[in-house]
């Protein structure tokens, strides 16, 4: 599973248009560490799995499978380099949308 984690993180890092330092950066990490990740060197504590998922806008469950849907909740930046307080803004609303995303899914099973 950590391998799937990492070809993930990879390919989701890759679709948002961020390197390695951008997400060591984002997690407050060594950036070796993220290649260690998506390399399958190594695993990732839930924590930074749970904050990586918001960033990308996709679920934990989602980032455990072979392919992962990519976001709905897309944000295009006209910006060359992404900040770490970008990182936190897009990481806040992607959260924000998850969970309403969630509880509208809840309350059309009432």
């Amino acid at each position: 599973m950590a391998n799937i984690v990492g070809v993930n993180i990879k390919k989701l890092r890759e679709e948002m248009k961020l390197n390695q330092s951008n997400l060591a950066n984002f997690l407050n990490v060594d950036q070796s560490l993220i290649s260690k990740i998506e390399n399958g060197e190594r695993s990732l504590s839930i924590d930074m799995l749970e904050k990586l998922a918001c960033l990308f806008g996709v679920t934990i469950d989602e980032m455990e499978n072979e392919n992962p849907k990519k976001s709905s909740y897309s944000i295009a930046f006209r910006a060359n380099e992404l900040s770490y307080d970008d990182l936190e803004t897009i990481y806040a609303i992607n959260k924000i949308a998850m969970n309403v995303s969630f509880m509208t899914e809840r309350l059309k099973g009432e």
